[in-house]
């Protein structure tokens, strides 16, 4: 994203579920964050899906702490930092920089830091390229050593504008491969070119390279969407593109508006929720120059949400109704147990489910609503159901699912152990896909109770 800031440009980037999840090669060896089957998943091979807030510390250094534990408050379990280099804004340092890990950690979020003084590269003034951004992240190593469970590494920030970018899948690569070179573990996040909204479709249709090229395969991509992305036909194209080639990607940066027209935060928060992909508001507060309106907080005060800030945290498919803390924030305590079909929690007096799928031939997702029809809460729940074919989960989220055979055994998660009265609770899966045979099926068992579907 462009905007100006004390008259400099200015832009910057999922909790979810337990995954059935399957270490790619090599991921025994990666003490923190590694992709696995296209998913972003955390050092307890746990689901993770970023809903986080953008932070200008670089700009705005001073209010950093307070703002961690505010953004922290509304929610959200991924802060993303802008960092600065030393080419175009003040070097943050080493020191600089694992305090604000530090921090990171003491508010339980997962820690995004980027590198902002690649915004637009070869079209804005004094802008530097991803290899500048790899000197920084070398140089600032010492602070980054072992905190590979809680910092993700945003390679930089919007790193072409709308001239050179065709060398953007290059320099990623390039940028990718020095990192590992030097030692780094960390999932890497590569932001788009195109100012991030990659409407040449650059990242898009090189992506898959990229991620090969990293010896790791351990690279998440960044699409930032804004005024490229105003209508919802355009968000689920862009994002079912990744999904359906199983390559890791996330909402980095978006708004409620932009001077290049208006992007539709309704599409992107709702089929971020639906693919399970994580997304990250711009920005707690400080944007000047115009767009002011893309402050999620007037002043930094948390008491002054504005309205996008109440958009964001308290609307639909929002930061509350859909972020879970990071399971590694959880290390070292029992999990809850959890029902089984012959440890049923509390019994089902009725219950409807709504089976919902996103077939592309290969693979589909499926959305699964569990209602309560009955007059008392159900306090623990294990749901089973029978695919019609060969089809198999590759994972979850918002529950926990197993298999044998084509009987699907899922369980809740924490967060979604209870179900009210006249309430629901929702989930989603991964799973290969059998053409022509991918339909309903045709039962579900709630704590061993049949339930009626629709």
């Amino acid at each position: 994203m462009r905007l100006r800031l004390a008259g400099a440009a200015l832009g910057v980037a999922a909790a979810v579920a337990s995954v059935l999840a399957v270490q790619p090669a090599g991921a025994a060896d990666t003490p923190g964050f590694h992709v696995s089957a296209g998913r972003l998943l955390d050092a307890n091979n746990r689901d993770f899906v970023a809903r986080g807030i953008n932070h200008a510390h670089a700009w705005y250094p001073t209010t950093t702490p307070k703002a961690l534990k505010d953004i922290k408050a509304t929610g959200a379990n991924t802060v993303r930092v802008v960092l600065a280099t030393g080419d175009r804004w003040t070097r943050n340092s080493a020191a600089e920089v694992a305090d604000i890990v530090s921090q990171c950690k003491t508010d339980r979020l997962v820690c995004i830091l980027e590198a902002h003084d690649t915004t637009g590269y070869g079209e804005q003034s004094g802008a530097v390229s991803l290899d500048r951004a790899a000197d920084y992240w070398i140089g600032v190593k010492s602070a980054l050593q072992g905190q590979e469970k809680y910092v993700i590494l945003n390679l930089g920030n919007e790193p072409f504008g709308n001239v050179g970018y065709a060398a953007w899948t290059a320099d990623t690569k390039s940028a990718v491969q020095r990192l590992r070179a030097a030692g780094f573990q960390h999932t890497l996040l590569a932001d788009a070119p195109n100012w991030g909204q990659d409407w040449a479709f650059t990242m898009r249709d090189n992506a898959a390279a990229v991620f090969d090229a990293d010896p790791q395969h351990n690279t998440v991509f960044s699409i930032h969407m804004y005024g490229v992305f105003d209508t919802a036909a355009e968000v689920t194209s862009y994002l079912d593109h990744f999904v359906q080639a199983k390559l890791p990607i996330m909402v980095g940066e978006f708004g409620n508006m932009h001077s290049d027209g208006d992007p539709d935060e309704n599409a992107i928060m709702a089929e971020s929720q639906r693919l399970g992909i994580g997304y990250l508001g711009w920005s707690w507060s400080g944007n000047g120059g115009g767009v002011e309106y893309l402050d999620l907080t007037t002043g930094f005060d948390p008491a002054q949400l504005t309205p996008w800030g109440q958009r964001l945290v308290n609307g639909a498919d929002g930061i509350r109704a859909t972020s879970h803390e990071a399971s590694i924030f959880g290390d070292g305590v029992p999990p809850t147990p959890t029902p089984s079909p012959t440890t049923p929690g509390t019994p089902t007096g009725t219950c409807s489910v709504g089976y919902r799928i996103s077939d592309w031939g290969t693979g589909f997702n499926g959305d699964v609503t569990i209602r309560n029809t009955g007059t008392a809460a159900v306090n623990g729940w294990a749901l089973d159901f029978s695919f019609p074919a060969d089809q198999k989960v590759n994972s979850a989220w918002n529950a926990r699912a197993s298999q044998s055979g084509r009987a699907v055994h899922v369980v809740q998660e924490d967060w979604t152990r209870t179900i009210p009265a006249g309430g629901s609770v929702s989930f989603g899966f991964n799973a290969s896909s059998v053409p022509g045979t991918n339909g309903i099926p045709a039962a579900f068992v709630l704590n061993g109770a049949a339930c009626s579907i629709g």
